[in-house]
């Protein structure tokens, strides 16, 4: 079993930078494909960004192309770095894990954490 921790939300003004962590335990984290997803209040989870397990491909939804920096340091913990924040990322952000494939869905991912709190106003 896997278990994902993340860090590093909070309050930032409109411009402003957060750099999300997750720390990922109980399994072979190298082998696996990663993302981050969010889900605001009233609304669906969407697919943020994703990382293949070796790191060499990453993969982001449109309206975070050029601001979010999707990366994993080898070891165990994967990285969102979310810049140029608008009021509209606002929201709960999950890191999930995927043992088999790379992939933009969340019924695909097989671990999850238990979300961050990133707040952007305005």
């Amino acid at each position: 079993q896997v278990q994902l921790v993340e860090s590093g939300g909070g309050l930032v003004q409109t411009g402003g930078s957060l750099r999300l962590s997750c720390a990922a335990s109980g399994g072979t984290f190298s082998m696996y494909h990663m993302a981050w997803f969010r889900q605001a209040p009233g609304k669906e989870r969407e697919f943020v960004a994703a990382i293949s397990g070796s790191g060499a491909t990453t993969y982001y939804q449109d309206s975070v192309k050029g601001r979010f920096t999707i990366s994993r340091d080898g070891k165990n913990t994967v990285y969102l770095r979310l810049n140029s924040l608008k009021p509209e990322d606002t929201a709960v952000y999950y890191c999930a894990a995927n043992v088999r494939t790379y992939s933009v869905y969340s019924s695909t991912y097989n671990y999850w954490g238990q979300g961050t709190q990133v707040t952007v106003s305005s």
